[in-house]
């Protein structure tokens, strides 16, 4: 997994290799990448970010109103049947992903420089979903068309290969939530995956300032969440409906397991080491400076995509000026470059509710 995903993003910190149509160069657009070098996490207080992480788990579970601060019954069940799956020889091996049998074309196509745009029109065209992606991001104000985009060959002329590279990465990761699944995995996962791509794409803004590799604090965003997502299957089989899941405490713990399970994950997909361990070191009660590069973006990326979510949902005040407390300049650039995305704007952002 992880080798054709750097083969995906290889040179993507280069102009140099653009998508172009038939005989023409082509003028593609790129989102643009904060190049400040300032980072102040250690300004953000560990209050500030466990209020944050306290109102986000709430939003996640609809538990504003959980009458307990403790873990009941059912709760301790679920954990206890968590500990078993990270325990086992075999925990996370069963995430299901998506994996379009048309990506490992594209991704061949992607790593040469001198392609034509209808050959990769042609490509795209067999995945439906790539194509309703393509055109969607595309017509995104994050691109500003000045008229709508109707043709595959056009939407790739203005995402460019840099663009094409994100957005085929974030479908090849978003998982498929079956309409069947139980209650919480059709509520959470979506909201889960919706936090993940902001998460990522916070990264991806943050990055330069750290010199952080692009590719890896983009798949530090994009699958911190997986061990969660796996975590909801378990809390469908063992909640017994009679119980509230949601708790403080529960949702505490919860997030322990889901880093676990995580790090796990991505040691079978043979993601790097430094994915993995900035993963872990958010468990691990260190203030961002004493983390590593990727951690650090990592750590911010993911408070700066929550409260994004937040305000979106109204579980914060827009107006209330310690939202913003402790951020650097170029990290309140990037939390207002993520409000300022909407949710259609993104592949994979649109479907979860407030």
């Amino acid at each position: 997994m992880y080798a054709w995903l750097r083969r995906l993003f290889a040179d993507s910190g280069t102009s140099a290799h653009t998508v172009r149509p038939a005989g023409a160069p082509a003028n593609s657009p790129q989102p643009e990448v904060l190049r400040q070098s300032s980072f102040a996490a250690d300004s953000v207080t560990a209050l500030q970010r466990d209020q944050v992480d306290f109102i986000f788990a709430s939003w996640l579970f609809e538990a504003e109103h959980h009458p307990d601060i403790f873990t009941n019954g059912n709760e301790d069940a679920i954990l206890a049947a968590l500990d078993g799956v990270v325990k086992s020889e075999q925990a996370g091996a069963h995430l299901v992903r998506r994996m379009p049998g048309v990506i490992p074309q594209l991704l061949q196509s992607l790593r040469n420089g001198d392609f034509a745009g209808p050959e990769l029109a042609r490509k795209i065209s067999q995945d439906l979903v790539l194509v309703a992606e393509v055109l969607r991001l595309a017509n995104s104000a994050a691109f500003s068309p000045g008229k709508p985009i109707t043709s595959i060959d056009h939407a790739i002329l203005i995402l460019g290969q840099n663009g094409l590279r994100q957005l085929i990465t974030g479908v090849a990761f978003k998982p498929i939530i079956n309409l069947n699944s139980g209650s919480f995995t059709r509520m959470v996962a979506p909201r889960l995956w919706m936090q993940s791509e902001r998460c990522a794409m916070a990264n991806r803004l943050l990055a330069d300032g750290e010199k952080a590799d692009p590719l890896e604090v983009f798949l530090a965003g994009l699958v911190q969440n997986v061990g969660l997502t796996v975590s909801l299957r378990v809390i469908d089989q063992m909640s017994d409906g009679r119980q509230p899941v949601g708790s403080p405490t529960f949702c505490n713990a919860l997030a322990g397991f889901g880093r676990t399970l995580a790090v796990n994950i991505g040691s079978e997909w043979h993601f790097p080491d430094t994915v993995m361990t900035a993963i872990r070191e958010q468990g691990e009660a260190l203030r961002p400076a004493a983390m590593s590069p990727v951690g650090r973006v990592l750590w911010m990326g993911d408070y700066l995509s929550k409260i994004d979510i937040l305000l979106r949902h109204d579980r914060l005040d827009a107006s209330d000026p310690h939202v913003a407390d402790g951020l650097s300049d170029q990290e309140k650039e990037c939390l207002q470059q993520l409000m300022e995305i909407e949710d259609r704007d993104w592949p994979g952002l649109s479907g979860s509710s407030k």
